[in-house]
């Protein structure tokens, strides 16, 4: 029995690794950084990992049993990818933990950022002040309309796609 459950396929965990790595290619997006502003540091990728996951996790909300396994499988991939990412770059591993909980906080402060901008739209006002704050890093640079636009396109294309693709790991980006 235990056995027959751990050699059972996990199409939630399956999924959630390809939509994760479907966020990371979307955020490596060059238009992100060159025509939007987005700084290319460790910072601003972060931002944009994050504002991707966000939307992932935001479409797969109040979807049922399946895509909460899943929304839950591509959180526990870009946090993996987070502590991956530390290691690589000679993070010690006694570091590594007050990072990651550093990082928990931030990425939980995002999630709440957003879902208050979401529920003023179509009023952007609030989402581009939340990108502003967070993704473009208050620095009074890059074009937080632009960003906005292109969150705002993501999410309404995420709403329009099957859930049951989703729940495959298959996730259409609008081009930044």
């Amino acid at each position: 029995m235990i056995l027959d459950r751990l050699l059972k396929p996990r199409p939630a965990k399956a999924a959630g690794a390809k939509l994760y790595a479907s966020a990371v290619a979307q955020a490596r997006s060059a238009p992100l950084y060159a025509t939007m502003g987005v700084r290319d540091s460790l910072e601003g990728r972060f931002e944009l990992f994050t504002l991707h996951v966000v939307l992932l996790l935001e479409r797969l909300k109040a979807q049922g049993d399946l895509a909460a396994e899943t929304s839950q499988a591509v959180f526990d991939a870009y946090v993996r990818g987070l502590d991956d990412a530390f290691r690589e770059i000679g993070v010690s591993d006694n570091a590594v933990g007050k990072k990651m909980k550093k990082l928990a906080g931030a990425f939980y402060g995002r999630l709440k950022a957003f879902d208050e901008a979401a529920a003023s739209l179509p009023d952007r006002t609030a989402l581009g002040e939340m990108i502003g704050r967070t993704v473009l890093e208050e620095r009074g640079e890059g074009d937080a309309e632009a960003l906005t636009t292109y969150v705002v396109a993501a999410r309404q294309g995420l709403a329009a796609q099957s859930l049951d693709a989703l729940l495959q790991g298959e996730a259409q980006w609008p081009n930044p």
